[in-house]
């Protein structure tokens, strides 16, 4: 039977969700700035999960942004469909908080590419006249970033793009302790958006 979690690890998750919601940053850097903000942690500290952060940021949505992050989600996932619509020849699988339910209009849409070639998303993205910028992933992967608009948003929504291998696919729907699966084709993105349609 799992342990329930400490309070350190509640207040931890509290403050990295805090930071996710208001900043926008992802998980893995608002546990490590809220591990510093506490005087703990570093390196070698344990930190929450990240299904502890998610639950304190569906915490923190429902006591200070319930009356605006459903619409908000509503138009990312609405974005992400579209581009992956563009992007269907790729088998595009959304990922992170909007896939989750969880996303801001400060959160950054995470789409995930699948290829045998590394550079076919880039050639696609240059063949469609866009601008992008290269960056990857501490285990090598190519992660292609570009500003998309939302509709009456002031700011662009960070699109990541991340490129993977055609065999990642096969773990691509493993699912997290809860049974919720981490991402999710356009089928599924589709099905998401039916009862708001």
């Amino acid at each position: 039977m799992k342990q329930p979690a400490s309070d350190s690890a509640l207040e931890l998750a509290a403050t990295a969700a805090r930071l996710v919601v208001e900043e926008g940053l992802e998980y893995g850097p608002a546990k490590q700035r809220a591990a510093r903000q506490q005087g703990r942690g570093g390196p070698r500290g344990p930190l929450p999960s990240n299904e502890l952060v998610e639950d304190a940021v569906r915490e923190h949505l429902a006591l200070f942004a319930a009356d605006t992050q459903p619409a908000e989600l509503l138009a990312l996932r609405q974005l992400a469909l579209q581009w992956m619509l563009r992007l269907a020849h790729f088998r595009p699988h959304l990922a992170g908080a909007a896939w989750r339910g969880t996303a801001t209009r400060l959160s950054a849409l995470h789409i995930e590419l699948y290829s045998d070639d590394p550079k076919a998303a880039e050639i696609e993205l240059i063949n469609q006249g866009l601008r992008y910028d290269v960056g990857s992933l501490p285990d090598g992967t190519d992660v292609l970033g570009l500003p998309a608009r939302v509709p009456g948003w002031p700011e662009p929504v960070t699109l990541l793009l991340l490129v993977l291998d055609t065999d990642a696919l096969r773990g691509a729907l493993k699912p997290d302790a809860r049974g919720s699966t981490w991402r999710g084709d356009t089928a599924a993105l589709q099905r998401l958006l039916e009862p708001a349609a």
